[in-house]
């Protein structure tokens, strides 16, 4: 399986259990990793035949500037969900990066981890 992959999308949400966080908002940064056969849109040059990254870039920001969840498992969740919605993705990871988490000692992240494929 080949691997196309988004690093570092980032985008503001109000994600999170504190009312603080969901006032205020804060920003997340997601990775994705998607697992499909490229092989058909090399033989053709076909961007149909693939995904396109471009698009997903721009779905997983809507998805982390949408409707706010208490966790960060949910809304990486929601991100696999849209990925695996392109027909040519199989399998999916997602990494969540909440690197401005309400916790009181210093720290430089916290992550989720996901991985999805189709049924």
């Amino acid at each position: 399986m080949d691997r196309v992959a988004l690093r570092g999308v980032k985008a503001r949400g109000h994600h999170g259990v504190f009312e603080r966080e969901r006032v205020e908002g804060q920003t997340f940064i997601v990775d994705v990793d998607m697992g499909l056969d490229t092989g058909p849109a090399a033989v053709g040059d076909d961007l149909g035949k693939t995904v396109h990254y471009g698009v997903v870039a721009e779905e997983v920001v809507a998805v982390v500037e949408g409707e706010p969840v208490d966790l960060i498992e949910t809304l990486a969740q929601r991100i696999a969900d849209t990925c695996l919605a392109h027909e040519a993705v199989r399998e999916v990871e997602v990494v969540v990066h909440k690197p401005e988490a309400p916790i009181t000692v210093p720290f430089d992240d916290v992550t989720i981890t996901i991985k999805r494929s189709r049924a």
